[in-house]
């Protein structure tokens, strides 16, 4: 069928009215948004003479992906995450904005009100006993190379089997998160273990999604951050450990050249003694640079759903021990 009806004075009318145009309640930038992504939709149908039966298999999985929550998940897959950092990187450099650590994805698996501490952090509650010990450490420096005493670095990232606490009920609270106050030095030190990259659950609407793209839905080994200090711009990020199998294949499209680091495995019984562990452990060391900023609105992160960040702002919860 090569009927093509899109650019009808019929159609353009039903446009408007189904995004409200001819109403006057609601919100001109909604309806500005949606005119524009309908008519898009409205002339992709026409284009590629869209189906009935395709539509509605269409609709079958947005239902199911928003059944199984997973909007959050295929969003990075289609690189809107992305996209978003790119926007960003690009407005910065328009602004004449330079220096300090990118910026890259947050993700969907932040959790709110994860236990503070000052200095050092045990992440871990021990129960992973065969996972590698990791000693995660760095220092907080502005683009002078100044340290940054008391920056606030909350670290995040999966277990052994690439799954996160919160979202994986069998792990304890806040296992495998922290809230860590950078030291005298700008110094933060955590003991953790090396955490699995993973894949998108097979099957899933979000594997359906990528399937029909050709493409798989696995992230490599990585350890989210948010890093933040008064006076400096806040900075979400993430490294990909170097090595994984996916570390340059991330289907969330996350990997940033300067935020691939090394680990490095030590078997010398001292240097271990000198952090209170055992040998052998995994060193990862990640040093990160805050650009400064007066504008308060850039010193915080950008507001958005996360899991618990209501409860933990009106301080309905009680963080667990460091």
């Amino acid at each position: 069928m090569t009927v093509k009806i899109h650019d009808t004075p019929e159609v353009q009318n039903f446009l408007k009215a189904v995004a409200g145009f001819d109403q006057q309640g609601g919100s001109h930038r909604a309806k500005q948004i949606l005119h524009r992504l309908l008519s898009d939709v409205y002339r992709l149908m026409d284009d590629f003479d869209v189906t009935p039966e395709e539509f509605w298999s269409a609709v079958s999985l947005l239902n199911e992906l928003g059944k199984e929550s997973q909007f959050g998940l295929l969003a990075p897959g289609l690189g809107f995450d992305h996209y978003l950092d790119m926007r960003m990187d690009a407005a910065d450099e328009q602004a004449g904005l330079t220096g300090g650590t990118p910026r890259t994805i947050e993700g969907p698996l932040y959790v709110a009100g994860a236990p503070v501490a000052e200095g050092e952090a045990c992440m871990d509650d021990g129960s992973d006993t065969d996972a590698e010990v990791m000693w995660l450490t760095g220092q907080v420096r502005d683009t002078q190379g100044k340290p940054i005493p008391g920056a606030q670095v909350e670290i995040w990232h999966a277990d052994s089997k690439g799954n996160y606490s919160f979202f994986d009920p069998s792990q304890s609270e806040y296992n495998l998160r922290r809230t860590i106050l950078a030291d005298a030095e700008g110094r933060y030190r955590a003991r953790s273990i090396i955490p699995s990259g993973y894949g998108v659950p097979a099957g899933s609407p979000t594997d359906q999604v990528l399937k029909l793209l050709g493409r798989h839905g696995q992230r490599p080994a990585h350890i989210h951050f948010f890093v933040s200090a008064p006076g400096h711009r806040h900075l979400t990020t993430q490294i990909n450990l170097a090595g994984d199998e996916y570390t340059y294949d991330d289907f969330a499209f996350a990997t940033r050249e300067e935020l691939v680091v090394e680990a490095t495995r030590i078997e010398d019984a001292a240097e271990a003694a000198k952090r209170g562990l055992e040998a052998p452990f995994t060193e990862v060391v990640f040093d990160v640079e805050l650009a400064s900023t007066a504008d308060p609105e850039l010193q915080s992160r950008h507001k958005r759903p996360r899991a618990l960040e209501d409860e933990a702002a009106a301080g309905k919860r009680e963080p667990a021990e460091a």
